[in-house]
This record gives C-alpha cells, sequence and structure tokens, in this order.
C-alpha cells in the first residue's frame, strides 16, 4: 500500500493503524527468540564442554567475551540492514529476508551444541540477522503514522517496547529450566521455533503496511552532502576539516593494518587482546568520529550545491551522533546484567528459606534477568500514568533528554550497588541472591528512561530520508557499549593495571563495578550539559 493510498482510505486522524498489531506481534515472538538464547548463553559456555580447552578458572572470562563479541555483531549489523533498506528493498522486505537468515542462526545452535565452528557459526547468523532487522522494525512502525495520528505514535513505540520486554520475561524466566532439565538442544531450539512464528506473523500483514520507498540515488544524501562538504574549497581559506577526516581514515587503516600484520607475522608492541574485533569497532568509531567532526566544520560549504533542507539536515544528524555516543557508557553497563552479574550471582546463594522466594520456579541465577523486563512493563505505564504527570505539576518537564541523562546516572547507582554486593561475597560471607533484586531495579528503571526514550526521540529527529540509517546509529551505540567492556576487561590483564588494582584492596570484579559506575556517572553529566543546548525536531512524514 502506498503512502497517497493510505491517505485516501484513512477513516480518521485519531485511529490507530490496523497494520500495528502484526508488527507487535511479531516483536513479542521474536524478542522471546532473542533473548531466549541471548539469557542462556554465558551460562551455557561455562558450563559447556565448548571451552573446555581452556583451564577451568579462565572460562567465565571467556564465556563473558565472547558474549560481548556476539552483542558487538548483534548492534553492528544494523548499519547493513540499514542501509539496504534505505538504498535498494524498503523495510518490508529486508525484515522478511533477514528473519530467515535469523531462523537458520537458531537451527545452527540448536543443531551443534557440542561443535564450536558450527556454534559459533549460529551466532554470527543470528547477529546478522537480529542486526539486520533491529533499525528497521521500530522505523516501520514510525512509517505507518503521519501529521494526523503521530499523537498516536508515542503511546504505540511504548506499546511496542512493553512487548520486547514482554518477551524478554518469559524468555528469561523460562529458557534457563529448559537448559537445566532439557539440555542446550531444547533451549536453543524454542527461542529458534518463535523466531519462525515470527517471520510467519509479520509476513500475514504485508498487504496492509505502508512501505515507505526507498530513497535510491539521492543526490542529497547524508553521505552526499557530507562529501561535498569535506572536499569544497573557500577561498582563501583551508580545509581544517578535510584534514581532521583524513586523519580519522588514516588511523582506522592504521588499526585494521596493525591487527593485519600481527596476526600474521606478530608484533611485540600490538595488544595481545586487540583481536579484529575490537581493531574493526576502534576503526569504525574513528571513521564516524573524525569524519563527522570534519563534516561539521566544513558542512556550510555544501550550501549552493545541495538544498538548505539536506545541510541543515545533516547537521541535524551529526547533533543525533553526538547524544548516541554520550549513551554508549549506559549500554557497557546494561549489557552486562547477562554476562557480569550472572557471573556474580552463581557465586550467591538462593534463598530457598525465604517464605516469599519462589523456590518452586526461581532455582538459577541466570532467571533473575527475568526481573528486567518484569519491571519494565509495570515501569512504563508507571512513569506515563503517574511520574511524568506529576513531575509536570510540579513544574518539572521530563522531556526525552532529560529522561535519557536520569536514565545513564540511575544505572551507575546499580553498579554501585553491584560493587557493594561484590565487597560483600569477596569477604566470605553467604550472600543471597536477593540482593540482586536491587540493582537490578536501579538499573531497569535507567533502562526504561534512556532506551524506551530513545525509540522515539531517535524516530522523530531522523530526516526522513534517513530514518533506517539514524536508527542503525542508535543501535550503534551498543557496539560501542559493549566495546568498553572488552576494552576494560582486556586492560585488567596488564600487570601494571592489576598491581594498581591490588593496591586498592578491592577484588578484580569490585573495582571494575566501581569503575563502571564512575563511568556512566561521568556520561550523564557530559549527557546533561549538552543536552541543555541540543534543538529537537519534528520529523514526521506529512499526511
Amino acid at each position: 500500500m502506498t503512502i497517497s493510498a493510505s491517505a485516501a482510505t484513512a477513516q480518521g486522524a485519531a485511529k490507530l493503524p490496523r497494520q500495528i498489531p502484526y508488527i507487535i506481534g511479531n516483536e513479542g515472538c521474536e524478542r522471546f527468540s532473542f533473548y531466549g538464547m541471548r539469557n542462556i548463553l554465558v551460562q551455557f559456555l561455562a558450563s559447556s564442554a565448548m571451552l573446555a580447552y581452556l583451564p577451568e578458572a579462565e572460562r567465565a572470562g571467556m564465556a563473558k567475551e565472547v558474549f560481548h563479541t556476539f552483542v558487538i555483531g548483534v548492534y553492528f549489523f544494523p548499519l547493513l540492514g540499514g542501509w539496504l533498506s534505505d538504498r535498494f528493498f524498503g523495510k518490508y522486505r529486508t525484515v522478511l529476508w533477514f528473519s530467515l537468515i535469523y531462523c537458520a542462526g537458531h537451527a545452527c545452535l540448536a543443531m551443534f551444541e557440542n561443535h564450536r565452528t558450527g556454534f559459533y557459526t549460529g551466532l554470527f547468523l543470528i547477529a546478522l540477522g537480529s542486526g539486520g532487522i533491529k533499525p528497521l522494525v521500530v522505523s516501520f512502525v514510525g512509517d505507518q503514522f503521519d501529521q494526523t495520528n503521530k499523537h498516536l505514535a508515542r503511546k504505540v513505540f511504548d506499546a511496542f517496547y512493553w512487548i520486547i520486554n514482554f518477551g524478554s520475561f518469559f524468555a528469561s524466566l523460562l529458557m534457563p529450566i529448559f537448559l537445566r532439565e532439557y539440555g542446550p538442544a531444547v533451549a536453543f531450539g524454542i527461542p529458534g521455533a518463535l523466531m519462525f512464528v515470527a517471520t510467519f506473523i509479520f509476513w500475514l500483514g504485508r498487504k496492509q503496511y505502508i512501505n515507505v520507498p526507498p530513497a535510491k540515488s539521492d543526490p542529497d544524501s547524508f553521505l552526499h552532502v557530507a562529501r561535498t562538504a569535506l572536499l569544497a574549497q573557500a577561498p582563501g581559506q583551508g580545509r581544517p576539516g578535510f584534514a581532521v577526516a583524513v586523519g580519522g581514515f588514516a588511523l582506522a587503516a592504521g588499526l585494521l593494518l596493525g591487527w593485519a600484520v600481527h596476526a600474521t607475522v606478530g608484533l611485540s608492541w600490538w595488544p595481545e587482546s586487540f583481536g579484529f574485533v575490537i581493531s574493526a569497532c576502534l576503526a569504525l568509531g574513528a571513521v564516524i568520529a573524525f569524519g563527522g567532526m570534519g563534516a561539521s566544520l566544513q558542512l556550510e560549504r555544501a550550501r549552493g550545491v545541495h538544498p538548505d533542507a539536506a545541510v541543515d539536515g545533516v547537521r541535524a544528524v551529526l547533533r543525533i551522533l553526538i547524544v548516541f555516543a554520550l549513551t554508549t557508557p549506559f549500554w557497557s553497563l546494561f549489557d552486562q546484567k547477562a554476562s557480569t552479574w550472572v557471573l556474580q550471582g552463581n557465586a550467591m546463594a538462593m534463598p530457598h528459606d525465604a517464605w516469599w522466594w519462589p523456590s518452586w520456579l526461581v532455582r538459577d541465577a541466570a532467571q533473575m534477568q527475568a526481573l528486567n523486563p518484569a519491571l519494565v512493563m509495570l515501569l512504563i505505564p508507571f512513569n506515563n500514568l503517574v511520574l511524568y504527570p506529576a513531575l509536570r505539576h510540579l513544574g518539572f518537564n521530563p522531556t526525552p533528554l532529560r529522561r535519557m541523562g536520569a536514565g545513564i546516572a540511575f544505572s551507575g547507582a546499580a553498579w554501585i550497588f553491584a560493587g557493594i554486593l561484590q565487597l560483600w561475597i569477596d569477604g566470605g560471607d553467604p550472600v543471597s541472591l536477593a540482593w540482586q533484586i536491587l540493582p537490578y531495579a536501579l538499573l531497569t528503571f535507567g533502562e526504561v528512561l534512556v532506551s524506551a526514550t530513545a525509540l522515539e526521540f531517535a524516530y522523530s529527529q531522523a530526516p526522513q530520508a534517513m530514518k533506517g540509517v539514524i536508527m542503525a546509529f542508535w543501535y550503534l551505540a551498543s557496539t560501542f557499549g559493549s566495546l568498553w567492556v572488552l576494552l576494560t576487561n582486556a586492560g585488567v590483564r596488564n600487570e601494571t593495571v592489576m598491581s594498581h588494582i591490588g593496591a586498592t584492596g578491592l577484588s578484580e570484579n569490585a573495582f571494575l563495578m566501581f569503575f563502571f559506575a564512575g563511568f556512566a556517572f561521568l556520561a550523564a553529566a557530559a549527557f546533561a550539559l549538552y543536552a541543555r543546548t541540543y534543538p529537537m525536531q519534528d520529523n514526521y512524514r506529512t499526511a
């Protein structure tokens, strides 16, 4: 269905588009599928024969590294999905095809539970499929709205995020049970079946969707405008932006070349932990950061060659990228709840003696992750119906950027409490797993403020031709969040760093928890400063 046809058949400005339930149903099943395998991944790897080639003391660390490498892939491939959608295939076809790849990845996990190459191939395919559709489903929801009913979009984005957590809750609660009782083939096979159901539901709505066509060969696209700005010469002026961008590309090339040479012949000065994933992510970060700064310095030179609206759109995207960059510390904390916090929980005591503890159901530390989606489903309506109206009544407007900045700070508070629990564990006394409820609650409140808000923020701020790609950049924030985790873990393997940690009197785990908390507080302060001058946009399409 085209945009003009949908406008002609619209029944009223205040009605919810009838195709939305297909997208919401698809997302619920897909999220069960994803979190079902993701939330048992570290537990499976740490206890299976998959890592038997390593000394037992190193398996938990390697399981954590594999997990965060997988997360990096999941949030890197949105760049590919967004580009293919925006330039060639459109959102519907791209989502459908990547979903089939996604299903194949789940099949590999179920079939190759004892075969490292086959299992890692499955993880790659899931990262490719999940990442490929990740930016598109959210922006596809936004495409179903226009100026006449955009006031309903916020409620749908909240419902969208609620259904994500509905699927995540049951996956987090049930999959550790299936893994323990029936083994990895069943535990990884069930999410695969749900992914097939998700694909089928999405296909059922094919005749109802509003499909915004891809913007092919746009001479005023983001990349074309940025390239014009970087290459343009101004009489009597140098090209400082071009020099900055070239420096970024040179740094990226040096990182990739250094990794390639070290992998081939070895370099004594090259960090051993800087494999392809870390090197490639750092290279990508250099290109985005220095290329963006360079384009910003010379962007006005693109006026006259490109329409003012296109140049202003690029400026808006560059501002959005700064917002996204400042959220990366939040993701470095959030994604560790499925790795660091699960490993911490394994060292805690299950409170079966407490009358209120559901021992009949919760018997595994990995199941504590179900607290996150359960609290999200409660907090989203609470915030919208109680908290935000109360704040407005008191004269404080909880704008999207204010919510996101506060969310980053709450994540830091969660890790302060996690660090305190680690000190208690290190003291040798039994520590009840129930104490993890507090950091989970704080982290989840921070997540709702950051992630649920950012879904609407990212869509509303992106120019029409860049919605798929800008959503991809939003998800790329999680890639760099996990990159910070890998870099930090690599750093503590250094003897000098370890000696400094030892001098603090803290264990490595406790030190890192407090380190990440400080990282989040610093990011929250920087975010608040930048948010004060950010110019909000309204980029919903016209009817």
